[in-house]
């Protein structure tokens, strides 16, 4: 039940954020799901966390974060701060650490999953370097979505 509402709660934000916003910044939000669905795996195979509860027992028991606060969260993360690196560097620090120390512990007291072989702050590290990556992906993307000038835009601009 709670991974449910952890799955779901975040999605119940999405009309405030646009059609065309998140037209524009998926890329680096689904690039960011996909990276963490490979990670799973490997954290599986290293033991860095254990995940106890599950939707679906067939399912990878990452995947109600990685649909909820991960995928949305990552659309807000870029939508507030896309085009300041640092002020992006920032909120992800806060929210990856709110994720690895209190979240985690919470999620341990509940039985849902708990830290192995990783230690919170390696998780941070983990999730930063991942947030740096999403970032640059979105930057190339939307670099090569802008529509070149044309030759008279170039020679009266």
């Amino acid at each position: 039940m709670i991974l449910l509402v952890i799955m779901i709660l975040p999605w119940l934000s999405m009309p405030f954020m646009g059609k065309r916003t998140i037209k524009r910044l998926f890329p680096g939000a689904i690039f960011m799901f996909i990276w963490v669905a490979v990670e799973s795996i490997l954290a599986k195979k290293r033991m860095w966390w254990r995940i106890y509860e599950r939707i679906n027992p067939r399912v990878i028991g990452e995947l109600p974060f990685m649909l909820g606060p991960f995928f949305v969260g990552s659309l807000w993360i870029l939508k507030w701060t896309f085009g300041n690196f640092i002020r992006y560097l920032f909120l992800n620090l806060i929210f990856d650490t709110l994720f690895a120390y209190p979240g985690m512990y919470i999620l341990k007291r509940l039985g849902i999953a708990s830290l192995i072989r990783l230690r919170p702050y390696q998780m941070v590290l983990l999730f930063m370097s991942k947030s740096v990556l999403m970032y640059g992906l979105q930057s190339t993307v939307t670099r090569l979505r802008k529509k070149p000038k044309s030759l008279l835009q170039r020679i009266f601009s």
